[in-house]
């Protein structure tokens, strides 16, 4: 097929690599403008960008993809189907359907589950036992369009938003290589999505990650996977920010002590009260400090039974 490739992170770069292994002509990467980056603000290429440049491949990086000069580069551009994934803005009707096979999309969920920016990150958050991707007939809906194929992973017991991102941006590649064979073949058979049964997977911000020790510990367990490695649970320590990376639920030995309050510290862990349960702190980053295991904090900082973490 020819195709015209819409992506701009880390998680399209898998399925941009495996089409053209697949032997697909992609005749134009289209991908979000270059932003500043680092200390010195220097224009940054999207890794999509890199990945396109790096076989030679036409970069396209529209302001707006509703722009006239930008719907007639795309009209120009010769291709049967339009792969968009994680691009980052709306695709307006008038591309949608200006290819013979339209917008084919691939969707970090199970849909009709999680529709929305962050489905990843949701999945872990809310505990769900497995995800998958999905390919979508792109529509005028957000993450509403005919599911065309549907594959599933299971969530593993410590699984992070980024491992989970990981395995499903290899998953999405192969499922989007699969579904354009089949869809070239005449061999898919769209499926209408009916209602979502989950929340609107919203996008994260970084204040969502402050723990509310007055919560669950397995709640504030699966957070704390679900924000790892972005935007972080925190809460504080002291005066500091103290970045919770890896905690277990255990049970509360003392049912006297506040929530938020440290019940017990051991060689490599502290436990903390939480509303129900909790927390064995396995993994941290003190502000100003590196990421790592407990066990090295606590050999470099005194911390008593008794003190609190939070505001």
């Amino acid at each position: 097929m020819k195709i015209i490739f819409m992506g701009t992170p880390d998680f399209s770069v898998g399925t941009l690599e495996a089409l053209i292994q697949a032997g697909h002509e992609i005749t134009l990467v289209v991908s979000q403008p270059d932003k500043p980056k680092g200390r010195g603000h220097e224009l940054a290429p999207t890794p999509v960008k890199l990945v396109a440049q790096r076989h030679g491949l036409k970069v396209f990086q529209p302001k707006k993809l509703r722009d006239p000069e930008t719907i007639k580069v795309l009209e120009e551009t010769p291709a049967d189907v339009i792969v968009v994934i994680a691009f980052g803005q709306i695709v307006p009707a008038a591309v949608l359907h200006m290819k013979k096979y339209g917008c084919i999309n691939v969707h970090g969920s199970l849909l009709p589950k999680y529709r929305g920016a962050a489905p990843i990150q949701w999945a872990v958050i809310d505990g769900e036992k497995e995800s998958g991707v999905t390919i979508m007939q792109m529509d005028e809906g957000l993450d509403t369009g005919d599911m065309l194929l549907k594959k599933a992973v299971p969530l593993e017991d410590k699984e992070t938003s980024g491992s989970l991102f990981d395995k499903l941006a290899e998953l999405g590649a192969s499922a989007c290589v699969e579904a354009l064979e089949k869809l070239e073949k005449g061999e898919l058979k769209p499926e209408k999505q009916g209602e979502s049964p989950t929340e609107y997977a919203r996008m994260l911000t970084k204040d969502m990650g402050e723990l509310d020790f007055t919560k669950s510990a397995a709640e504030l367990e699966r957070l704390i996977r679900g924000l790892n490695p972005w935007p972080s649970a925190y809460t504080k320590l002291g005066d500091k920010v103290l970045k919770i990376w890896a905690a277990e639920v255990c049970g509360r030995k003392d049912d006297k002590a506040a929530c938020g309050e440290i019940t017990e510290v051991a060689k490599d862990a502290f436990t903390v009260a939480c509303g129900e349960g909790a927390l064995r702190v396995t993994e941290l980053q003190l502000q100003g400090k590196k990421r790592m295991d407990t066990g090295a904090f606590l050999r470099g900082y005194r911390l008593e039974a008794g003190s609190r973490l939070g505001k």
